[in-house]
């Protein structure tokens, strides 16, 4: 079984530190003193508004018995990242209970204050539709702010479905994601062919295709980009489990492994937002100080790549 976040949390704590390189689960002066910076923000092409770079994904962690027990941490952690002004939140009807879950924990004022993103995933004009309308009851709200066709199924009717309710100002942005390498293929063509407002997909220092023609092909035709996976499923915590962070890490401001690997991914000018799961306030404290402070340049994002592929 891959290692948790939290194992490599505790295993690093055991480590003796490089300067800048504190990685534990304990708010350090340097965090607190971080906090009071802004969130580093990009603009979506097609109107301009500028999202903080770093949002929550659902997947998995959200997926959760809809009971107040279960709900309270990650209530917790939604409320933390919207006090450090983190805004946009990831979820999908094929999340299992996400989208109940992130409806109970956006009510009492919430709900305004985040950028909301689900998916349709349904073939044909009348399950994509009806799904939508169940993605709108789930989460408690009459607006989303994007809905994107997930895995690129159905594209053409989903994409007509998503228009329409953007002309009615039920949404305000549509898009297509993807999670797998494989899937590029077929993603470039439907860039070339759509005006889409978003793309997600997967990019991680470890995994870099995306890099290659997608990313570029969203910056020529004018679409914000939400990276899933950007810890690769935990790949790259396995690789690292144990490792000290390496001193070079602080010339850009990163003082953990996940901001090591967030920065990375924000450092290609294409991103507008990773997207990695976030089931506890300390976790948001940590993966927020990625969007802070300076990021990698060409050189520096040239060593992390060697750091990572020598692994």
């Amino acid at each position: 079984m891959l290692p948790s976040r939290r194992s490599v949390l505790a295993g690093a704590a055991l480590l003796p530190l490089a300067p800048g390189a504190g990685f534990s689960e304990t708010r350090t002066a340097e965090t607190r003193a971080a906090e009071g910076a802004a969130l580093i923000r990009r603009p979506i092409p097609s109107s301009g508004e500028a999202l903080p770079a770093i949002g929550i994904g659902t997947s998995r962690r959200y997926e959760v018995e809809p009971t107040p027990e279960k709900i309270a941490p990650l209530k917790e952690a939604v409320e933390r990242f919207v006090a450090l002004g983190g805004r946009v939140i990831d979820t999908a009807p094929s999340y299992g209970t996400a989208e109940d879950v992130l409806g109970e924990i956006l009510q009492g004022g919430l709900r305004e204050r985040v950028f909301l993103a689900s998916k349709v995933s349904e073939p044909g004009r009348e399950a994509g539709a009806a799904q939508i309308a169940r993605s709108f009851e789930r989460l408690r709200t009459d607006r989303i702010d994007l809905v994107a066709v997930h895995n690129l199924i159905d594209t053409g009717t989903n994409l007509a479905t998503l228009r329409d309710l953007k002309g009615q100002g039920r949404i305000r942005y549509v898009g297509v994601t993807v999670w797998r390498d494989g899937q590029f293929g077929e993603l470039e063509p439907v860039m070339r062919r759509e005006p889409l407002d978003f793309i997600q997909v997967n990019y991680a220092i470890d995994n870099r295709a995306a890099a290659e023609r997608v990313l570029p092909l969203a910056a020529e035709r004018g679409m914000a980009v939400m990276v899933n996976v950007p810890f690769g499923r935990d790949r790259l915590f396995k690789a690292v489990q144990g490792r000290e962070l390496p001193p070079w890490a602080a010339e850009f401001d990163c003082a953990s492994w996940p901001q090591f690997f967030l920065k990375y991914v924000l450092a290609n000018p294409a991103v507008t937002c990773p997207i990695p799961g976030m089931a506890k306030a300390s976790y948001v404290e940590d993966n927020l100080g990625a969007a802070r402070g300076r990021l990698p340049d060409e050189a520096a994002r040239a060593r992390m790549e060697a750091l990572i592929d020598a692994l």
